[in-house]
């Protein structure tokens, strides 16, 4: 039996309504439930999306008579967030808020890949690449925390290479938003000025994941 594709899409709060007509209109009737980790829509044709939230709730719920309303406006709730965004070819780090970038720092700083090179040449290599790596981390925490100042953030978002971004958030610059819940960590190439822009307009948008009908 073929396993299903799943595929993952960013969907606006004032778009969302339109989408899920559109997936039922393609797969057949819906029928909605709420779960813990978001609403499922399984349709007649065995198609099944499941719909996260941006962000918590965090006592301010959507509005509307049905769970995708309630969703739409969440979603479309302005939150602060604080964004890094980092791998070893660069970086951005932003505040984002309703989908744009308010202030951001984007920037190249390259960590050398690895080698299969061994001996003395190995060790010299590790110990450069793991410096180019420590000097990342800590320019880009000192970029977040100056980006961050002064504009509410409310919630981080790391993206791009998993330990590096966790590096740079257990930064001691970045001790003051430390409590500050984490959204889902968003998979992004190397950050650019367009990367950054899609990544702000992602990380306010309904997060669907579609798993497509067994063949």
């Amino acid at each position: 039996m073929a396993t299903p594709d799943t595929r993952l899409a960013f969907v606006s709060g004032d778009r969302l309504p339109g989408w899920v007509e559109r997936f039922a209109v393609s797969h057949g009737a819906v029928a909605e439930e709420e779960l813990d980790g978001g609403l499922q829509l399984r349709a007649a044709d065995g198609a099944v999306a499941l719909l996260q939230a941006p962000w918590p709730v965090d006592g301010r719920p959507g509005r509307g008579g049905d769970a995708v309303s309630r969703l739409a406006t969440l979603a479309g709730q302005p939150r602060r967030i604080g964004a890094v965004l980092v791998r070893r070819g660069g970086y951005s780090v932003a505040a984002v808020s309703g989908g744009a970038v308010l202030a951001a720092k984007t920037g190249t700083r390259h960590v050398q890949s690895r080698t299969a090179a061994g001996g003395w040449s190995q060790q010299r290599f590790a110990r450069r690449r793991a410096n180019q790596a420590d000097a990342l981390v800590e320019a880009v925490a000192e970029h977040a925390a100056r980006i961050f100042a002064d504009q509410g953030i409310e919630y981080l978002a790391p993206g791009g290479d998993q330990t590096l971004a966790e590096l740079v958030l257990a930064e001691p610059v970045l001790k003051p938003y430390a409590a500050l819940a984490r959204l889902p960590f968003l998979d992004v190439p190397d950050p650019r000025a367009a990367v950054l822009k899609k990544a702000a307009a992602d990380l306010c948008a309904v997060r669907i994941r579609v798993t497509d009908p067994p063949s």
